[in-house]
């Protein structure tokens, strides 16, 4: 496992183990997992988003500490929220992040993700120009959601 899976992964448990809501010091967090303190900015501004349904405060300074708390909305505004965070383009990973997401949050069961990442993918969209392959693969996400509320 790589260790920007591992970091994610433990704050992942500790939102699980404190009901949506973790305060986490990021140099005692490195120390603990053996990495720098850099790759937990990189995870919690990764993977840790607005769009993926995370709020993130942070408070500078030797008692700093960085706040994660998981948004609570129902399904159909949490769909309408990721619509609206899609824009006009919308990258592989970026695709792959959110379905995920949506996994996890169990908004969609994994037949369903697993047929809108074939959707997605490089492959089925291989005929598109790769300069629209993009903006192709927004337009189709925006709409199975649209389906799926």
């Amino acid at each position: 496992m790589r260790m920007s899976d591992l970091v994610a992964q433990y704050i992942l448990d500790m939102l699980e183990q404190q009901d949506g809501s973790a305060e986490i010091q990021r140099n005692e967090l490195a120390g603990s997992l053996g990495c720098v303190p850099s790759q937990i900015n990189y995870v919690i501004t990764s993977r840790f988003t607005p769009e993926q349904g995370y709020i993130v405060e942070s408070r500078r300074g030797g008692g700093g500490y960085i706040r994660i708390s998981r948004v609570k909305m129902d399904r159909g505004t949490a769909i309408m929220h990721i619509i609206n965070s899609v824009g006009s383009s919308f990258d592989k990973a970026s695709a792959e992040a959110m379905i995920n997401n949506m996994l996890q949050r169990q908004m969609i069961d994994l037949q369903s993700a697993k047929l809108i990442a074939a959707a997605l993918s490089d492959r089925t969209l291989a005929k598109v120009e790769q300069d629209k392959r993009d903006s192709v693969r927004a337009d189709l996400f925006k709409n199975m959601l649209l389906v799926l509320e």
